[in-house]
């Protein structure tokens, strides 16, 4: 049994929930972009408790997502979106893990706890 499946809804996208870009990601994303890894800095992020962070859009998704095409840099995407859902957090708390199956219809809600951990290490 699965314990996620990705169903592409952008749940995960949502909110300032703080989508971290290091220094490498930076200069990947723009790359991509094809600007300045400083136009990508003041255009795209802000610095929230020391912490270089991707910024919401109006609509409260990462200012990458759209609905129809999801997101739009997903070949270079951070590796904390690669991650979900298989964060720390949700990893070594079964309180988070269970606000996590609440929020993301990708979590398999039959899988258990360990099941998903073990899934996750894998």
């Amino acid at each position: 049994m699965k314990a996620f499946d990705c169903k592409m809804c952008g749940q995960c996208c949502y909110g300032k929930g703080g989508i971290i870009v290091s220094d490498v990601e930076v200069e990947r994303i723009a790359q991509f972009l094809n600007i300045d890894p400083e136009e990508f800095k003041s255009k795209y992020t802000e610095v929230r408790n020391n912490q270089r962070m991707l910024e919401a859009g109006e609509n409260g998704f990462c200012v990458f997502f759209d609905k129809e095409k999801q997101c739009l840099i997903h070949t270079v995407k951070p590796d904390i979106c690669y991650l979900w859902p298989f964060y720390d957090a949700n990893m070594n708390d079964e309180y988070s893990w269970d606000m996590a199956k609440d929020a993301c219809p990708g979590i398999n809600p039959d899988a258990t706890f360990d099941e998903f951990v073990k899934q996750g290490r894998e």
